[in-house]
């Protein structure tokens, strides 16, 4: 199976020998077939491998990107018109914190500046709903696939419960960032749910996105923050292009602030150190007796005499 590398956007023009294209995220050729994912219909589909013109495919995207430099290099000549350029040092997120100079996504925990990881997503059948809907009759469940990343955590641990998020890109994409969480499993992450074909329920890209205060701060840096403070467990910073997820998301989870140490109980307080072994400790001297009071001689008191 030769796989075709998957591009930073969200859709591909695979063009056909007809001079016709579809739109999808992302292709592979398999034997005499290419299985691609379409955009328009949410689900994976397959032509004959002589139907597909690659040239033209390759064209398109050299095309697109060329196109693109031209908009982010008008983009950064007006963001220049409307802010200031950044500091040498890159931009000042809080007293005595700076960002890097170079692209990137990072959170603010107001301690530290952490640099994000990026992953890929990985498009599967949701084997659970194939089995469910194979058991009942009729088309009564959609198809059902899920977009996952690798591991049950990401790499990247925050404690705040309410950090911010800087993304820096010449491109501007922090204005489609969009915050998901991710449901964990046991060996990989739940980003979204794709519905497609017949049956109840809705079709297309199922998420739950969760509401940011967001804001564009220099040329092409935008800070992020959750309206309301995260609950503990795995989230993603991801790009959505006309509501369309981009697989390469920025995965985190957020542990909280770390537990306290408990104070020990009293029978488990520790003994107090010793030059004698135990049950080796010496002999201590017992207390002496006061002397009993002597009764005074019969006859008067001394200074009555």
């Amino acid at each position: 199976m030769l796989a075709i590398p998957r591009t930073s956007w969200a859709a591909i023009k695979l063009f056909l020998k007809d001079g016709t294209y579809q739109l999808v995220k992302s292709y592979e050729v398999r034997g005499d077939r290419v299985r691609y994912y379409s955009v328009e219909r949410s689900d994976w589909e397959e032509i004959p491998l002589s139907l597909v013109d690659f040239g033209a495919t390759k064209r398109g995207q050299e095309e697109e990107k060329s196109a693109e430099s031209k908009e982010l290099e008008q983009a950064r000549e007006l963001d220049k018109e409307r802010f200031e350029r950044l500091a040498d040092t890159g931009f000042e997120i809080a007293p005595g914190f700076h960002l890097p100079k170079e692209e990137g996504v990072f959170a603010f925990d107001g301690m530290r500046v952490i640099r994000m990881v990026q992953s890929s997503g990985e498009v599967v059948t949701d084997k659970k709903r194939r089995a469910l809907s194979m058991a009942l009759p009729g088309p009564l469940l959609k198809n059902r696939a899920l977009v996952v990343l690798p591991g049950a955590k990401a790499a990247v641990r925050i404690s705040a419960v309410q950090p911010t998020f800087y993304v820096q890109s010449a491109d501007g994409w922090g204005a489609r960032a969009a915050l998901i969480p991710v449901k964990s499993g046991k060996e990989s992450r739940v980003l979204e749910k794709i519905q497609s074909g017949l049956g109840a329920g809705k079709s297309g890209e199922l998420r739950a996105a969760l509401a940011t205060e967001r804001e564009q701060i220099a040329p092409g840096l935008f800070k992020l923050k959750p309206a309301q403070p995260l609950a503990l467990g795995e989230y993603a910073l991801a790009e959505l292009i006309q509501e369309k997820l981009n697989l390469d998301v920025w995965d985190f989870g957020i542990d909280g602030a770390p537990k306290a140490a408990k104070p020990p109980e009293v029978g488990d307080r520790p003994v107090p150190l010793s030059e004698h072994a135990p049950g080796d400790v010496p002999d201590q001297p017992k207390p002496s007796r006061a002397p009993r009071p002597q009764p005074l001689p019969p006859g008067p008191p001394p200074n009555e005499r």
